[in-house]
């Protein structure tokens, strides 16, 4: 149930990181980054960081550059806790 509910939340994040991205360039209404640090947050960090890569957004605010890859590592932690037990 675990891999269901991380694959839903990284596909989202990854989503939210390309309407930002296309959001941005439109100077239309933007995703808060408040919004985009909680998925991150609630395990969706694969999906921002994938994101930041694929649309080269967010990749010059170090919060993201750095943040965003320990919260991955936090993620591949818990799941590795999750599956050994």
């Amino acid at each position: 149930m675990i891999y269901i509910y991380l694959i839903v939340v990284n596909v989202l994040a990854f989503w939210l990181m390309h309407h930002d991205k296309e959001a941005a360039k439109a100077r239309k209404w933007r995703t808060p980054e408040k919004r985009l640090w909680l998925f991150a947050i609630i395990g969706g960090a694969a999906g921002i960081w994938a994101g930041m890569i694929q649309f080269r957004h967010k990749t010059k605010h170090t919060n993201f550059q750095i943040g965003v890859p320990l919260l991955v590592l936090v993620d591949v932690f818990i799941v590795a806790k999750y599956l050994i037990g």
